[in-house]
């Protein structure tokens, strides 16, 4: 049985910000921990492969799970889920803050990222509860929208602040008080949604998105990291793709499907998807050679090197808050396009940065960036909510955010990789210098700086000097491919969203000028 939520406006808007507490948490969380990296790696002394384990294993294992859990607080309860799963986002943090080895670190953001994955789609899915109404709706959702960048972009200040007082681990500490805050005013104030019908949870296709999204995820980590050369690389992509094959061929024969397929039908969700995706691919990989671009080839501390990535996170907000207002002028196609193209001309801008380059253009990059991937994420969600029906809106919104966190897992995993392989081949080691510290050197920058500590002057000067050269050059190359890929993604999304319904190809009409069979009433069931 079902009833439409009818609540008073101030308690919709409080609600509203429990929502935005909470997918916060989530982005802050996905990237405080890049600032960090050079402090883990002189604590915990993980090795090149582990520290990108460190810095994407939450993305992956986020992105691998968002569809199953958003489909199943489509049938327990969106507020449910969202309860539990900040309970368990709490005691992973106390894990990961006091993990005692790279190992354990890894297990820990695993963990953190099978607990976000409870929390992000029903946040999305409780707005559309929330907010039945078409305009107030898109307003929460820029409001949601420039919470979930500004989250990610204020994670590095967060984490800066942080760390110039305290350990490393503090930075997942923070989350604690935050969710106590959630659990008790979510709790309050949320109310219960979920499907009136919502059939079967279908284990199997759990288990077959979880194994296809990780399988293809490692392949491609692997191969532009190492090569195809190993077995297990060609070997896992193999499996990843067949397990999705089987995944999708069985969705569309289940009466009650995890994940209706179907909806890549509308063009307007699918340019959502992929617009997200790919451009969080470029995105995600660049902040996070970024920060290590920042401390260890500028010399910045952890505080100055956060502040210094302040103007995305003001960009970040702006561009959520904004959103709306440039569609009605511009309609959803034209501002999607110029939003994927305004964060490539950031990021490729970026890939022109030198060692002494002026801080102003580093600025104006972020401000760029933070401000167009506002806009993007923000109505790539709202697109994706016009598309679906109202009782899969949890399935649907999880969607949205696979592609956001496996875009930020890929991101990482490819430019990281790519960064770590140009860095590798142009490092010259000055003779003289150790087989261990010159292999160590030879794993990353980080590495690089935590041998130089341990030689003369004379191998140390010129073996920091090579090495931040290097570092610079694959950021370069990084740069260069990000902003190439985020060109192709407006190109791609101009083509998808040509004719794909109202409001895409014009600016929409106020609701009093709609004719009223072009309206779609939308019911959220509790």
């Amino acid at each position: 049985m079902s009833s439409t939520v009818h609540l008073q406006p101030r308690l919709r808007w409080t609600g509203l910000a429990v929502l935005v507490l909470a997918v916060t948490l989530v982005a802050v969380d996905a990237t405080v921990l890049s600032l960090a990296i050079p402090s883990i790696s002189e604590t915990l002394r993980p090795s090149g492969t582990q520290l990108l384990w460190i810095g994407d294993a939450y993305s992956f294992v986020l992105a691998g799970l968002l569809v199953s859990m958003g489909s199943l607080s489509d049938r327990i309860g969106r507020k449910r889920l969202l309860l539990a799963g900040s309970t368990a986002f709490g005691a992973a943090s106390l894990l990961a803050a006091y993990a005692p080895t790279a190992g354990w670190l890894i297990l820990a953001r695993v963990l953190l990222g099978v607990a976000g994955a409870t929390i992000m789609p029903s946040t999305l899915s409780l707005i559309r509860t929330l907010f039945p109404d078409d305009r107030e709706r898109a307003t929460a959702i820029g409001v949601w929208g420039a919470a979930a960048s500004a989250g990610a972009a204020l994670g590095p200040v967060v984490g800066g602040v942080l760390l110039e007082h305290f350990w490393w681990g503090s930075v997942f500490l923070l989350n604690i008080p935050v969710l106590l805050l959630l659990l008790v005013f979510g709790a309050w104030l949320l109310p219960e949604s979920r499907d009136p019908e919502p059939g079967r949870w279908d284990v199997l296709s759990v288990l077959l998105s979880l194994a296809g999204v990780i399988g293809v995820v490692y392949a491609i980590k692997e191969a532009a990291a190492h090569g195809v050369a190993r077995w297990d690389v060609p070997a896992a992509g193999l499996l990843g793709a067949l397990a999705l094959i089987v995944f999708v061929r069985r969705q569309l024969r289940l009466e009650t499907p995890l994940l209706d397929v179907r909806l890549f039908g509308d063009r307007r969700f699918t340019a959502a998807v992929l617009a997200s995706l790919i451009a969080l691919i470029g995105l995600s990989g660049i902040v996070f050679v970024t920060s290590q671009y920042l401390q260890l080839v500028r010399g910045y501390p952890p505080l100055k090197a956060g502040l210094a990535e302040l103007p995305a996170f003001a960009g970040a907000m702006a561009g959520g808050l904004l959103t709306a207002r440039l569609v009605r002028r511009t309609g959803a196609r034209t501002a999607l396009t110029l939003g994927l193209l305004a964060m490539g001309a950031g990021i490729g801008l970026l890939g022109w940065i030198q060692q002494d380059t002026t801080y102003l253009v580093l600025a104006a990059a972020f401000l760029l960036v933070g401000t167009a991937e506002g806009v993007v994420y923000t109505l790539g969600a709202d697109l994706v909510l016009k598309a679906a029906p109202g009782d899969k809106a949890g399935a649907a919104s999880a969607v949205s955010e696979t592609a956001y966190e496996l875009g930020t897992a890929l991101g990482i995993a490819l430019v990281g990789s790519v960064v770590g392989s140009l860095y590798a081949g142009r490092l010259a080691v000055p003779g003289g210098t150790g087989p261990a510290a010159a292999a160590q050197a030879g794993e990353s920058l980080g590495g690089a700086v935590e041998a130089a500590h341990g030689l003369p002057d004379a191998l140390a000067g010129p073996l920091l000097a090579s090495a931040k050269d290097a570092f610079v050059h694959g950021v370069n190359v990084a740069g260069m491919l990000a902003a190439a890929l985020l060109l192709g993604a407006a190109v791609l999304a101009w083509r998808l969203l040509r004719g794909a319904g109202h409001g895409t190809d014009r600016p929409a009409r106020a609701p009093e000028q709609e004719p009223e069979q072009e309206r779609t009433p939308e019911k959220a069931h509790v």
